[in-house]
């Protein structure tokens, strides 16, 4: 019988006012909304029972906030590399906003003055998913949307800007892993067992 290879649990944080109201939120420091607190709490129950040999989160309250409300607070390790995309002059500004200057600008394809590249996030996920892969043991991520979706690129070999590909909500769970030698996806944005009374 085939042993079972270790699986990444990617966790995206709960709501805060800036996701909620669709402005790019990198770098600042934004904490959860109540309703946010309320989903850290709830994927901590769906979480229930799963041992993880690391748990990484992003130094980002909402991120860190979202692993401590989840009951991995104690255990968790902070990893610079996981902060959320650098949007540089296009921090706290929705995709309608910046349109109206550039139309049909997308992250993925039209990058951001000032701020990070695809590529550079890139890098950051692949330390990332290194550390992840030298495990013995199952691991989970506390991050943000833009840059678990590239992390979830770069484990599947695929080029940071096919994170497009990749929707991610808040307050969901996503899982990487193996069939047989190959990197895969298992599950992906579920928010299905994520409950809020």
């Amino acid at each position: 019988m085939a042993t079972r290879r270790p699986e990444v649990v990617l966790v995206r944080h709960g709501e805060t006012e800036w996701s909620r109201t669709g402005k790019h939120t990198g770098s600042t420091d934004v904490p959860l909304t109540e309703l946010g607190r309320e989903q850290a709490t709830a994927l901590g129950a769906a979480l229930q029972g799963r041992e993880f040999a690391l748990v990484l989160t992003s130094p980002l309250q909402r991120a860190s906030q979202t692993c401590r409300l989840a009951g991995y607070g104690d255990v968790s390790q902070r990893r610079d590399d996981l902060r959320e995309w650098d949007y540089g002059d296009y921090e706290g500004r929705t995709t309608p906003e910046v349109r109206e200057e550039r139309p049909g600008w997308t992250l993925w394809r039209g990058g951001v003055p000032g701020g990070e590249t695809a590529a550079e996030v890139g890098l950051r996920a692949d330390r990332v998913t290194e550390e992840l892969r030298s495990l013995a043991g199952d691991g989970a991520v506390f991050a943000h949307g833009h840059v678990l979706r590239v992390l979830a690129a770069r484990w599947l070999g695929l080029e940071p800007n096919a994170g497009r590909l990749f929707a991610l909500d808040t307050a969901t769970i996503s899982v990487l892993g193996y069939e047989r030698e190959a990197s895969v996806i298992r599950i992906w944005n579920n928010s299905t067992a994520v409950r809020v009374a």
